[in-house]
């Protein structure tokens, strides 16, 4: 829970009174590899804190083909933004990409939290805009880049996914057939 703590003083300082009040609404779970926090379908209702793992945004395609969307790892918060503030279905699924431990908040709690806590409603606002920009710079980084200069950029910038999660997500984050993955990292290590 203190890793939460930090993470949100990093955006503004959280008096021992608030903590307590928000720390009544939190429930710590683990997660096994691919098991599902969120279904495409349905309605967000929690807000997640990654302590340890890495969790990624999956969208189905109308052939049943699963995507990585976006990895989330720890010290990160991951939610369907979308679907969490307007209570619509989301049209993505949330998944843990390998074993992880997540905290999560309940949306009616944190709704309440708000009138409690004055502060709160903009620190989640400033969590949830830096979470998008990230995702937007994130996607930008890869544009206009070839099949392996992509691999190699991803190297570059997550190889501890890399190590963690399998490469069949990898390869779908990058927009290539598992097996076009596997040739270009023989490639690239010979």
């Amino acid at each position: 829970m203190e890793a939460f703590r930090h993470f949100l003083e990093s955006f503004h300082p959280v008096p021992a009174e608030d903590w307590q009040l928000l720390s009544a609404g939190l429930s710590v779970s683990p997660v096994k590899e691919g098991a599902v926090l969120l279904r495409e379908g349905k309605i967000a209702r929690e807000l997640y804190f990654i302590c340890d793992g890495i969790l990624r945004l999956v969208k189905r395609t109308p052939e049943g083909e699963d995507i990585t969307m976006f990895f989330l790892k720890e010290n990160k918060c991951a939610v369907v933004l979308d679907s969490f503030s307007q209570e619509i279905p989301s049209q993505y699924s949330l998944e843990a990409a390998c074993d992880a431990m997540v905290i999560a908040l309940r949306k009616d709690y944190l709704l309440r939290l708000y009138e409690e806590i004055p502060y709160l409603r903009s620190l989640v606002d400033s969590i949830t805009q830096q979470g998008l920009l990230e995702k937007i710079h994130t996607r930008n980084a890869y544009m206009g880049l070839d099949a392996t200069r992509r691999y190699q950029h991803f190297l570059e910038q997550e190889p501890d996914i890399v190590a963690r999660v399998p490469l069949s997500d990898i390869a779908s984050f990058l927009g290539i057939t598992q097996q076009s993955l596997s040739r270009i990292r023989k490639n690239l290590h010979t």
